[in-house]
């Protein structure tokens, strides 16, 4: 009875309701901050929904898993970007030249460490750009220090004909892991270079990761007039906490060593662009994306086939929600950023050549976990403004549009006053993938990668409606 009643009352309330406005037009008044916010919810649930980003990550692992500049598996990412961009029927797909760096590491690296005698197995890989150890091998005994001023400290007359290790771990304290990265990291930079200045006959260095593990962590050297000329690797964590503990018990430890790397000839290689051409101002850019290349032992997942795909992701999500940019927008598949920096420093050559205005350049290369934020280098004016819109980001956990922006293969663009972004997903277990063997499809969450490019999509969308 209380349910016919109740029914018997909406219907009543509906008549009078249609009665009271049957002659006036009816008006719905949606403010530009509902706008926003029902065109990102469109956008998150689109890229979500029917996403296909995950997908294109899984093709580029499989069919060009080992992707470092100069490689056959270079050329077959660009081919392979370049098919997947060319047949979403973007307004125009090219390729832009480049010449690159050929590196390769040759067979693989064998170590082992010595103590009192004894060997026993320990895992090493090739830093980029290392130099061959002899045919037969190098052995030489081994001396530990934690920072340069130790090595200084040390002196030439204490290092001379020994293997320097450097054993700097993450500093744990750290909220950000790429915080702990930069403080360690130019002990592999600079690090064999300085040691080789000292007499040491080759160099290894702890590699460069938050988690303890069996995995080596490759990376780049100094490659300049000042690159180091003795054999230089990266020592597994493990491997790195048991030398220590030999060390430090006052073992006599040595290591051994055999790597057959080598230097080719600068290789002819391509940056992969695809865009959607501006409805009102095609002369003004957006441009975002991540680095083809990836190091050789592995397919380059997180890094940063991640970044590539959500580019990719961009573009198509526009093209399905048929919105009509009133900038171009632009991805770019950069070539070179592990090893060299090329493709950068190409594409940004071609802007100037070509005087092109880019309202924003956005890199994601930190890989495809759950996003967090945006990092923004730009005017305090742009800065205020992006942050004005980080409300319409909170129920998809992206929140933290504090920090600087910007990335290896944009940040020539800051020179012509363009605003740099860079994508912030969650560090705490990039370290653990990093330039290893393990940074493989598998270990990229499908939802999490998705969420990372419905937030690129969704930036794209209000920096193309608004400026900056």
């Amino acid at each position: 009875m209380k349910k016919q009643i109740t029914i018997l009352f909406v219907l009543v309330a509906g008549i009078f309701v249609a009665s009271a406005f049957k002659d006036k037009p009816t008006q719905v008044t949606v403010s530009s901050k509902d706008s926003d916010s029902i065109a990102v919810t469109k956008i998150f649930e689109e890229v979500l929904v029917n996403g296909k980003a995950y997908d294109n990550l899984r093709t580029l692992c499989t069919e060009a898993p080992k992707r470092l500049s100069g490689s056959a598996g270079a050329q077959t990412a660009v081919d392979v970007t370049f098919r997947m961009m060319k047949s979403m029927g973007l307004d125009s797909v090219w390729l832009q030249e480049c010449m690159v760096p050929h590196w390769e590491r040759g067979t693989p690296e064998e170590g082992s460490m010595i103590v009192n005698g004894k060997s026993t197995h320990a895992n090493i890989c090739a830093l980029g750009g290392s130099v061959s150890t002899p045919s037969d091998g190098l052995t030489a005994e081994v001396i530990e220090v934690s920072d340069f001023k130790e090595l200084e400290d040390l002196g030439k007359k204490k290092i001379q004909g020994k293997i320097v290790f450097f054993n700097h771990p993450f500093d744990q304290r750290k909220a950000s892991m790429f915080d702990a990265y930069g403080e360690a990291v130019g002990y592999r930079w600079a690090g064999p270079h300085i040691a080789e200045t000292y007499g040491a006959v080759a160099v290894l260095v702890r590699s460069m990761s938050s988690s303890l593990d069996t995995f080596p962590h490759t990376g780049v050297m100094r490659s300049d007039s000042l690159a180091a000329k003795i054999p230089s690797a990266a020592l597994s964590t493990v491997d790195a906490e048991e030398m220590h503990k030999q060390l430090a018990s006052g073992a006599k430890v040595e290591f051994n060593m055999t790597m057959n790397c080598q230097w080719y000839a600068d290789t002819k290689s391509y940056n992969v662009i695809g865009e959607i051409r501006g409805s009102e101002h095609p002369e003004e850019v957006i441009v975002f994306g991540g680095h083809l290349d990836a190091w050789d032992l592995s397919p380059g997942a997180h890094d940063d086939g991640s970044g590539c795909v959500q580019a990719i992701e961009v573009l198509r999500a526009f093209k399905a929600l048929n919105i009509k940019p009133k900038h171009t927008i632009r991805a770019v598949m950069w070539m070179n950023e592990e090893n060299g920096g090329r493709g950068g420093e190409a594409y940004a050559k071609y802007s100037t050549d070509n005087k092109i205005k880019h309202i924003a350049a956005i890199e994601s290369d930190a890989g495809g976990f759950t996003p967090r934020g945006f990092g923004i280098t730009g005017t305090p004016e742009q800065k205020a403004k992006v942050q004005s819109w980080a409300p319409l980001f909170f129920r998809y956990g992206i929140y933290d549009f504090t920090s600087s922006g910007g990335g290896a293969d944009i940040d020539d663009l800051r020179a012509s006053g363009t605003p740099l972004f860079g994508l912030e997903p969650d560090s705490q277990r990039y370290f653990d993938y990093h330039h290893t063997e393990i940074d493989t499809f598998d270990k990229v969450n499908k939802r999490e990668l998705h969420l990372g490019a419905g937030g690129m999509t969704a930036l794209v969308y209000l920096i193309d409606k608004y400026g900056l």
